[in-house]
């Protein structure tokens, strides 16, 4: 653990290194490019050219440097000798540190109204867990870390990220292939990343699991599925992310590439126990290796795309090239196995293995038959040769193409299987070779593929992890969120008349003042109906509901208590609406401000509240007077409205009938 961890933190400096390098490199291109579009100056412009063609040298040399260290497999598959063919590894996104000290104690104080240096511990707290998240360990309590603050950032959003303002923050992530800088206020481009290393460690963990053992070739398939159930699920949920490496046909490329390495895993499940030489045996993993080499040749069509093609390391595509004609080749070689090592006998099945052998091919070899091919012994062997030959050109095609990439010649291993491969096969054709034999040129049909496991995307359960808020203190989210806005919290002094308070409590956390009485001493000191009661006395009561509000205030002496009250702030203040929703002709809603206007309001300290009666039910009565015209209620108390502001105008019923274009 200890020689994972210093080989991925000497990985990951290198990789920050190089992203300076090149961020420096791609700024002297952009000025030298700036000044050649502005210069018209003959002298000038050679110069500029000239300077141009050097930082393009070196911006190669660094891009090619990033890609060797993206192609960084051998880091997690060599520290085991393993008889595998190795598997790719995803690199994990850098990021910088970000500092939410001061942006955050400035919106608690300005937007919470409490204490700017009362919640220290929850914000440095925070900033430990995110600076942890960023050289998280190769194994699955490093994914639970980045899994813990991946639920964490919805909680942080909805409590400091208003839609009205910004809080200042930056969030700087480097992509994985190009090293460019991608910088963003908002926490979309964070999620993002946090899910994407998600998938990258779980792509390390596969690609570091002992394939040698069952177990181990369950956690790498498992691994790999779950690798690419995040990154389906990267892609469905943030769909314009400006990074490359997360980008839409990016994203795809690399679900395909997860799957086909589990699928791999599974072919070498199904193969540890040791292949039988039998006929149906064999002609089973015939399909299964072609069904590996079926998804990984759809991997390398994905990756010579542009403008995949362009960033996607030349590794990658060259070693998915050469998996898709390596298994290609295991698949004829285990049909000419079945052909050449068995014959039919008496005690065969022959119509299974008629069977058999015509679901295996795409196309019959024109002029035979599937029957006509097990029966005759020199037909069985001349398709059993095809085969074989079949084999042996894919080997030496993958070797070839093994040998162009200067990265996967790092990797013995490799080689070394693929020989293995290849010697195989010539021996086998080496030993059904007949001199006095006329030189055949039948051509092996394609193998269809077909499996009985096939890798699915798998959505791990620690993408959603209970977490606790660090801000809870701050009240419920539902409530104290950056959506909403509260004036500061107000003192009330209570006092009790004949053990009447003048209001009631109503919601579970925190509590809302309803039916509250005007003339009551606490309306007088400035107690509003739907005021939020956020503590009595000493204790804050923000996440207590009404029976333990309640409890705090029913022994209140005659002294009374002081609570402490918010107020509710319309966000984004409605305009009065001038129109309703009709059902049947009956008007449903009403313009506020209308149904806010009650003639009894003239002077609110001579009565007390009384019941009015719902306005549906206002509506009912006058539904004949309301049938054909907007119908709202009026008073004729245009100089004593209770606010001095002027009403706003509506159209009057008339306009509606004299004018049916104005509706």
């Amino acid at each position: 653990f200890q020689l994972d961890k210093l080989l991925s933190s000497k990985l990951q400096n290198k990789r920050a290194s190089l992203n300076q390098q090149i961020i420096k490199q791609m700024r002297m291109r952009a000025g030298a490019e700036n000044l050649l579009k502005a210069t018209s100056n003959n002298k000038v412009k050679e110069m500029v050219l000239l300077e141009l063609s050097y930082v393009n040298s070196n911006l190669q040399l660094l891009t090619g440097q990033l890609e060797g260290l993206n192609s960084s497999v051998e880091v997690y598959q060599n520290t085991q000798e393993t008889a595998n063919i190795p598997l790719i590894a995803l690199g994990l996104k850098e990021t910088k540190e970000v500092d939410f000290s001061t942006p955050f104690k400035d919106f608690i104080l300005e937007h919470y109204s409490e204490d700017r240096n009362s919640f220290e511990d929850e914000i440095a707290d925070l900033m430990d867990l995110r600076q942890a998240c960023r050289t998280p360990s190769r194994n699955e309590v490093g994914v639970e870390l980045l899994a813990k603050y991946y639920s964490h950032l919805p909680l942080i959003e909805s409590r400091f990220f208003s839609p009205s303002r910004q809080t200042g923050i930056f969030f700087t992530w480097y992509d994985s292939f190009t090293g460019v800088p991608l910088c963003q206020q908002n926490l979309s481009l964070e999620k993002a990343s946090i899910l994407f290393n998600m998938a990258a460690l779980y792509s390390q963990i596969g690609t570091r699991s002992d394939r040698q053992t069952i177990s181990g070739l369950e956690e790498a398939i498992s691994s790999f599925q779950k690798a690419a159930g995040i990154l389906n699920h990267l892609k469905e949920t943030f769909t314009h992310t400006p990074s490359y490496d997360m980008s839409p046909a990016m994203l795809s490329m690399l679900i395909r590439m997860m799957l086909a390495q589990a699928q791999e895993c599974l072919f070498e499940k199904t193969a540890l126990p040791g292949i039988r030489n039998q006929f149906y045996s064999l002609m089973k993993m015939a399909q299964e290796a072609a069904k590996v080499s079926e998804i990984y040749d759809q991997v390398h069509q994905s990756m010579i795309q542009m403008p995949i093609k362009d960033n996607v390391p030349l590794f990658w595509s060259t070693m998915s090239q050469v998996k898709a004609n390596h298994y290609r080749s295991m698949a004829h070689y285990f049909v000419a196995s079945a052909l050449l090592d068995h014959q039919l006998s008496p005690s065969d099945d022959e119509d299974q293995q008629e069977k058999t052998l015509s679901q295996v091919y795409d196309r019959i070899p024109e002029g035979r038959s599937p029957l006509d091919i097990l029966k005759k012994k020199d037909e069985r062997q001349c398709v059993g040769k095809a085969h074989i030959r079949r084999a042996i050109l894919g080997h030496e095609e993958a070797l070839r193409i093994y040998s162009l990439c200067h990265n996967l010649n790092k990797l013995e291993i490799l080689q070394d299987i693929l020989k293995a491969s290849h010697q195989r096969s010539l021996n086998k054709f080496s030993e059904h070779e007949d001199e006095d034999e006329f030189t055949d040129y039948t051509e092996a049909p394609d193998i269809i593929s077909k499996t009985e496991h096939k890798a699915e995307m798998e959505v791990p359960a620690t993408t959603k992890v209970k977490v606790i808020d660090f801000f809870q203190r701050l009240g419920p989210l539902s409530v104290f969120s950056a959506k909403q806005r509260w004036t500061a919290p107000r003192t009330i002094q209570l006092q009790p008349q004949d053990r009447d308070l003048g209001f009631t409590l109503k919601g579970e956390s925190p509590v809302q003042v309803v039916s509250l009485d005007p003339l009551c001493p606490a309306a007088a000191d400035g107690l509003k109906e739907g005021d939020y009661i956020v503590a009595v006395g000493d204790t804050e009561c923000k996440w207590m509901g009404v029976s333990e509000v309640m409890r705090l205030l029913k022994d209140v002496d005659e002294e009374g208590i002081e609570i402490q009250v918010v107020s509710m702030m319309d966000t984004n203040p409605p305009m009065p609406t001038k129109s309703a929703t009709f059902c049947g002709n009956l008007p449903k809603t009403y313009s506020m401000i209308c149904l806010g206007y009650d003639d009894n309001d003239k002077n609110p300290k001579s009565h007390k509240v009384t019941k009015k009666s719902s306005f549906l039910s206002w509506g009912l009565k006058n539904k004949l007077k309301s049938a054909s015209t907007l119908s709202l209620p009026t008073a004729d108390h245009s100089g004593t409205l209770p606010w001095n502001k002027p009403c706003p105008t509506f159209p009057s019923s008339s306009s509606y009938n004299n004018d049916s274009s104005l509706y």
